[in-house]
Order: structure tokens, then sequence, then C-alpha cells
């Protein structure tokens, strides 16, 4: 019995490290949007919205057991966040063709009816 206790304890002890392998925390994404000005400015609040979303999207990552993938977003994350001018700058990019396309993906789309099925 204290054999079992003893393995659960020593499980239970080796989860948060393995779950340590990426520290989503890491990105200071929200005290750089506080710190900088910019950020804050409504003509910038896609570019906040999108860095949390890329946040968030490291967290998914990492929940479905993609350690190594979260990293690399986390990295990215940190290095758009560290540079908040060039970031502002890089995401001028105001193609509609490509926002609409963006926006239609995500719409939940109905499965299509399947024809000749006989029902």
């Amino acid at each position: 019995m204290r054999r079992l206790i003893a393995c659960a304890l020593l499980m239970l002890a080796a989860m948060p490290a393995a779950r340590a392998d990426c520290n989503v925390e890491d990105t200071g994404l929200e005290p750089a949007i506080a710190a900088k000005s910019e950020l804050q400015e409504a003509k910038n609040a896609q570019i906040v919205r999108d860095l949390r979303n890329l946040r968030d999207a490291a967290i998914v990552l990492d929940s479905y057991g993609f350690p190594d993938e979260c990293k690399r977003l986390v990295t990215i994350v940190k290095g758009l966040v560290a540079n908040p001018d060039s970031t502002i700058k890089r995401s001028s990019d105001t193609d509609e063709e490509k926002a609409e396309e963006i926006q239609e993906s995500r719409e939940p789309k109905a499965p299509k009816e399947r024809r000749g099925s006989g029902r």
C-alpha cells in the first residue's frame, strides 16, 4: 500500500514538470500590451487580438500534447512582442480579399447533404 501511495505521489510530482515544457506565460504578452501605448490604440486592436489568438493557440497545442509546436509558437509571439513597432508595421497588410477569406474560414459550415442516398 505504501508503494502504491509513493508511486502515485511520484507521478503527481512529475506531472507539473512535464507541463512546464511550454511556458506560455513566458511570452510577456499582457505586460507588453500594457506598456506600449500604440498597442492600446483602437487602430491596433486587431494586432492585439492576433497576438492573443496566437498565445491561445500555443495553450491549445500544449494541451493536445504538442509541446514542441507550442514552444515554437511561444517563440514567435515573444519575437513579435519584443518589437511592437515592427509588428505594427508588418501588420499593415490591408488586403480586403485576404480579410474576407479569413472571416469566411472562421464561420462554421453546415455539412453538405448527400444526394442519392434514398433517405
